[in-house]
C-alpha cells in the first residue's frame, strides 16, 4: 500500500483526516480492465482469422487484407470526438452499455460472413461501435482517481490491450486449429454482449451516484478533484483546446506510435507463421510472449510515474528503445529468426509501456471541461496512425515478399514519435504539495 498526502477543500473534512477510499480500486479497475479486454479481443483477432483460413476461404488478396485489417482504425477515427462528448455531457455508462453489446454482435457476425463486401461493412462498423469506448474509460476514471493515481488507473485500464492479446492468442491458435476461423469469431464475440449487463449493473457515472462509498468518503473525493482542477488554467471550449499546441502535438504523435503499434499487433501472427517449420498453435504462443514483457513494462512505468508526478520521462525512452529494436530485427533478417524474434518482444513491450503516463497528460494540463474531448481528438488521430499502420505494414509484407520494409517503417514512426514527445510535453516543477489527509490505494 502507498500513502499519498492531499489536502481538502474543506477544513472540517480536513480536521477529520478523511481517507480517500480504497474501495474505488477493487470495485472500479476489474470492471474497467475486462470492458477494455473485451474490446481489445475482438478487434485484433483479426490478424489469426486471416493466418487461421479466412484469407483462403474467401478468397482475400494481401492487398484486401490490409484494407480489410486497417477499416476498422478508420471507423474508429470518425466516432471518436462525438462518443466522448456524448459521455463527457451525458452518460458513459450508458454509451459503453450500448457498445458491448453492438461489437460482441458484429464480431459474431464476423464469423458467420460469406463475402468480403459483408466482411468490409463489418470492420468499418465494428470500428465505428468501438470508437467511444477508450475516451470513455478514460474520462470515466478520471472522475474516480485523483492526480497521483490517475496513471496506474489507466494502466490497469489498458492492459487489458496486452494481457487480452496473451491469452487471445494462445486460446485463438488453438480454437482454429480445432474449431476453425469462424467459430473463433463467434466464441469470443458472445462474451461482449453477456458483459454488457454485468457493466450495467455493476457501475456508476460518478461517485456521488455510488451507493458502497460513504457521504464523507464522496465529499473527500471530490474535493481533491476540484483542488487539482484549481491549477488548471481555463479553456473555454472544444474548438480552443483542439487548437492549442499540446493537443496538436500529441494528436500526431500517437498517430505515429499507433503506427508501430498497430503494424505490430495486426501482422505479428503472419509474421511468425510465415517462419520455416511453424503452424498456427506455436504462432499463438509465441505471438503471445511480447505482451507479457508489455504487462511487466506498463505496470512499471505507470508506478514510478505516478510517485514522481514525472509523465514525459516514462514515455518517450520507451518509444526510442522500440525504433531502436524493430532496427535491430530488421538488421539480423529473417535468417536470424530467434535473435530476430526476441528483439521484436522488447519493442512489443516497449511500445506497451508508456500508455498510462501518455494519458494522464491531457486531465493535468486542460479542464475536465474539455479534457474528454481532447482525449478523444489525440485517440482519434491514433486510430488514423492504426489504420496507416496495418494497411501499409501488410502493404509492404505482400509487395517485398519480407518483413525488413516494415520493420523500418514501424521503426521511423517510434523514432518521430519519440522526439515529438521532447518537443511536445514540458515537464512542470515541482508544484506545491498539498497537505494532510491520506489517501490509500493500492
Amino acid at each position: 500500500m502507498f500513502l499519498t498526502e492531499v489536502q481538502l477543500l474543506d477544513p472540517m473534512q480536513a480536521n477529520s483526516d478523511i481517507i480517500l477510499a480504497k474501495a474505488r480500486w477493487y470495485r472500479l479497475i476489474p470492471i474497467a480492465f475486462i470492458t477494455y479486454s473485451l474490446a481489445y479481443l475482438d478487434r485484433a483477432n483479426f490478424g489469426f482469422g486471416a493466418a487461421g483460413g479466412m484469407a483462403e476461404d474467401l478468397g482475400i488478396t494481401p492487398a484486401m487484407s490490409s484494407l480489410l485489417g486497417s477499416l476498422f482504425f478508420l471507423g474508429y477515427f470518425f466516432f471518436q470526438v462525438p462518443g466522448a462528448i456524448y459521455a463527457e455531457n451525458r452518460s458513459a455508462k450508458k454509451l459503453i452499455f450500448w457498445s458491448l453489446i453492438l461489437w460482441g454482435g458484429l464480431a459474431m457476425a464476423t464469423g458467420i460472413v460469406s463475402n468480403i463486401n459483408a466482411l468490409i461493412v463489418i470492420r468499418f462498423m465494428l470500428g465505428v461501435v468501438e470508437s467511444a469506448v477508450m475516451p470513455a474509460m478514460l474520462l470515466f476514471l478520471s472522475r474516480w482517481f485523483t492526480k497521483s493515481e490517475r496513471s496506474r488507473a489507466n494502466t490497469f485500464l489498458i492492459l487489458g490491450n496486452p494481457a487480452t492479446i496473451l491469452w487471445m492468442s494462445v486460446l485463438s491458435g488453438y480454437l482454429i486449429n480445432a474449431v476453425g476461423w469462424r467459430w473463433m469469431f463467434i466464441w469470443e464475440g458472445l462474451p461482449a454482449i453477456i458483459w454488457a449487463f454485468f457493466w450495467w449493473r455493476l457501475v456508476q457515472d460518478k461517485p456521488q451516484d455510488a451507493t458502497w462509498l460513504t457521504t464523507p468518503e464522496k465529499q473527500a473525493l471530490e474535493a481533491k478533484l476540484q483542488q487539482e482542477q484549481q491549477g488548471i488554467k481555463p479553456v473555454k471550449n472544444y474548438a480552443e483546446a483542439f487548437k492549442s499546441r499540446i493537443v496538436i502535438l500529441l494528436s500526431l504523435q500517437y498517430a505515429l506510435w499507433s503506427v508501430g503499434v498497430y503494424g505490430f499487433v495486426m501482422w505479428l501472427p503472419s509474421i511468425l507463421n510465415a517462419a520455416p517449420n511453424m503452424n498456427i498453435v506455436k504462432t499463438g504462443w509465441l505471438s503471445a510472449v511480447p505482451y507479457v514483457l508489455a504487462i511487466i513494462g506498463m505496470l512499471s512505468a505507470s508506478y514510478f510515474s505516478d510517485k514522481t508526478l514525472n509523465r514525459k520521462a516514462f514515455v518517450w525512452p520507451f518509444l526510442l528503445i522500440g525504433a531502436v529494436a524493430f532496427y535491430g530485427s530488421y538488421l539480423l533478417g529473417a535468417n536470424n529468426f530467434w535473435l530476430s524474434f526476441v528483439l521484436l518482444i522488447i519493442a512489443g513491450g516497449a511500445m506497451y509501456a508508456p500508455y498510462g503516463p501518455f494519458f494522464a497528460i491531457i486531465p493535468e494540463i486542460l479542464p475536465k471541461n474539455v479534457a474528454g474531448g481532447a482525449m478523444a481528438l489525440i485517440n482519434s488521430f491514433g486510430a488514423l496512425g492504426s489504420f496507416v499502420g496495418a494497411y501499409i505494414v501488410g502493404y509492404l509484407n505482400g509487395t517485398t515478399g519480407g518483413f525488413g520494409a516494415s520493420y523500418i517503417f514501424m521503426a521511423g514512426s517510434l523514432l518521430l514519435s519519440a522526439l515529438i514527445t521532447l518537443v511536445a510535453v514540458k515537464q512542470p516543477g515541482a508544484a506545491a504539495k498539498p497537505e494532510p489527509v491520506k489517501v490509500s490505494m493500492p
